[in-house]
């Protein structure tokens, strides 16, 4: 997540040589294909389950935690052990997960900066990270610039460099920020600003507005267990009924958690539109679902699989981690084979979330000629 955060808990950090213009992602029709005795005709027809492209990917970049410790905004020794991001263990796990490449979200774990210059000064060292990050490990990494809707400055610089100079495909942002939710008309200038981009919007969820990470509204129970399906629910609505969907056309928001609640809402959404305020067409629900796009990291089971399907274009289904939130054996023992066993879904559509839709709406991830 590309932004700050109110407190630490285990999940509410999450978000906080220049790569080249067009991000290559690890391909198996390439030599490394050739020389297992594949050719691109027999991988054209498998399911792409060990080259999946990850949009989900939670990146804490160690330079800019030394960064962070330096200014005394953190104390990495307590955080929680996922902000302790390191390539080799990372590679690990998505080489067990098949994962070919992932769209990392630089995270920024602090409870707040002093001033908009300190977050630009922060956002500038976990883009020189990333950078380096996508230099050292070519087609195995991409990533999102995060933007940060309260700051129109400290945003417009972090997706002109990410999106010109260093190749990000595309923006991160969080759900609600500081109890104001995505497409509230404050919102506009950025939103305007991406649209004339075509940009893709990568959203992620938080702690509701008005609750205090520290102590959940109800005890023993994690703010990411019930409290973010929700966040990205409103979010989604909000855009919606914002008429965001309809002004910026040229956006792209990927919802995660396969759409929160959504998909589980979708009728209750249609009947009861007319409760809305303004008013929301109940014939054009359904449509403004279908704008969206939606990650797999719930896990995705049979039941989740089952309502999104229900509810999403299965073009606009991608695969999504969640790592490193996600500890490696709940994604490699859960969650990835959740995702492979789901009935829902054809071969030809199981290839598509794992790899296919990604690449179509991110068309600077292929490889030129893959």
């Amino acid at each position: 997540m590309p932004y700050e955060s109110p407190a630490v808990g285990r999940r509410s950090l999450l978000l906080m040589a220049p790569a080249a213009a067009a991000v290559t992602v690890a391909d198996p029709t390439g030599a490394a294909a050739h020389a297992a005795g594949r050719t691109a005709s027999d991988y054209a027809g498998a399911d792409a389950r060990s080259a999946r492209v990850d949009v989900h990917h939670h990146y804490t970049a160690p330079e800019w935690l030394a960064w962070a410790e330096r200014k005394e905004m953190v104390s990495a020794a307590q955080l929680p052990w996922w902000t302790r991001w390191d390539a080799p263990g990372t590679l690990d796990v998505m080489d067990r997960a098949g994962i070919a490449t992932a769209v990392v979200s630089p995270a920024m774990p602090v409870r707040g900066f002093e001033s908009s210059a300190q977050r630009r000064e922060s956002v500038t060292v976990a883009l020189d990270a990333v950078a380096g990050l996508t230099a050292a490990h070519p087609g195995r990494f991409a990533f999102f610039a995060p933007v940060f809707p309260d700051d129109l400055e400290a945003s417009r610089r972090s997706f002109t460099r990410g999106l010109d100079d260093l190749g990000a495909v595309g923006v991160q942002v969080r759900a609600n920020t500081r109890g104001v939710y995505l497409g509230d008309p404050s919102h506009d200038r950025l939103l305007a600003e991406l649209n004339e981009r075509s940009a893709v919007v990568n959203t992620h969820p938080h702690e509701l507005p008005g609750t205090d990470p520290a102590r959940p509204a109800v005890p023993g129970v994690p703010a990411f267990y019930c409290d973010f399906p929700l966040d990205t629910t409103r979010a989604a609505v909000n855009l919606i009924l914002s008429g965001t969907l309809d002004r910026y056309p040229n956006l792209s928001f990927i919802l995660p958690h396969g759409g929160g609640f959504l998909p589980f809402i979708a009728d209750r959404m249609g009947a009861f539109a007319h409760f809305l305020t303004p008013k929301v067409e109940a014939a054009r629900v359904r449509d403004y679902l279908h704008r969206f796009y939606y990650d797999t990291a719930a896990p995705l089971g049979e039941a989740a699989a089952a309502a999104l399907l229900a509810t999403a274009d299965p073009a606009r289904i991608l695969y999504g981690s969640d790592w490193p939130a996600t500890p490696a054996d709940t994604l490699t023992g859960v969650a990835v084979p959740a995702l492979d066993r789901a009935s829902g879904l054809t071969p030809l559509q199981r290839r598509r979330v794992n790899r296919d839709n990604a690449l179509r709406l991110m068309p600077s991830l292929k490889r030129p000629g893959s």
